[in-house]
């Protein structure tokens, strides 16, 4: 395992400590948004996985859902979101996550998600395949629609709610089952260990889906990021294990 995982890893495992502490208790809200809340307890997850990087790598440079840190002309970067799933957190539905990428010369080289409720730990490093509590992973083999489960995400605008709708009906009535889970980092992970086979989303940003997105390329997955039409800071996403075909659906 190379330096930077077993960091990533560290920091995330920490991370979760914190969270599984606070789950189920009373929240200081930051932001009580439309389609989002933002909390205090995001904020104290980022500034522990800075501290922790940045004692290790003072010269990298942090970009997070909370903020940026560290020196930020390096060409090492950390990608963190500290509560993926921070709706679910909030309302007491244990699905969520914490996840913590690094990149190189704009490259994806590390990555790690931890679930903290199901300790579940999915992780990728420099070389080799992306791992499960330490075991290797790979997407479905499924490659028919019919027997695909796909997961759906709606974003936190009404015009990117409205496009997820219209995705959604055409989906809903090809595949076998469709979910919406709330976390996009660990949807991507469950398409590389092969729990789902699909993830669908009309804005995302990059702090949500770095770690899951070489976990599933490293698997053989497929990942597209189109820049949103809604939002020029977002991204679109269609992920896959890789051997679905979209055409007459997207």
């Amino acid at each position: 395992m190379s330096p930077e995982l077993e960091l990533a890893i560290s920091a995330a495992r920490e991370a979760g400590r914190l969270l599984r502490d606070h789950f189920e208790s009373d929240l200081d809200v930051d932001e009580m948004l439309s389609h989002d809340i933002k909390l205090a307890l995001d904020v104290k997850s980022q500034d522990l996985i800075e501290s922790r990087i940045l004692a290790t790598f003072p010269d990298h440079a942090i970009y997070g859902e909370e903020g940026i840190a560290g020196d930020q002309e390096s060409d090492t970067q950390w990608i963190v979101d500290p509560i993926d799933g921070t709706v679910n957190f909030y309302f007491g539905i244990p699905h969520f996550c914490i996840s913590i990428a690094m990149r190189r010369g704009g490259e994806l080289k590390v990555g790690a998600i931890y679930d903290p409720m199901m300790d579940e730990m999915f992780a990728v490093d420099f070389e080799g395949p992306a791992t499960k509590n330490g075991k290797a992973i790979k997407p479905s083999d499924r490659s028919e629609l019919s027997e695909s489960i796909v997961t759906i995400g709606f974003s936190k605008s009404s015009e990117s709610i409205d496009a997820g709708m219209e995705r959604y009906k055409n989906f809903a009535h090809r595949v076998r089952k469709t979910r919406m889970m709330g976390s996009a980092a660990l949807a991507l992970a469950y398409i590389s260990c092969g729990r789902l086979d699909a993830y669908i989303e009309e804005m995302i940003s990059i702090w949500d889906i770095a770690a899951g997105q070489l976990m599933l390329e490293r698997g053989g997955g497929t990942v597209e990021l189109v820049q949103s039409d809604l939002n020029p800071d977002k991204s679109r996403i269609v992920s896959s294990n890789g051997k679905l075909s979209f055409e007459g659906v997207l």
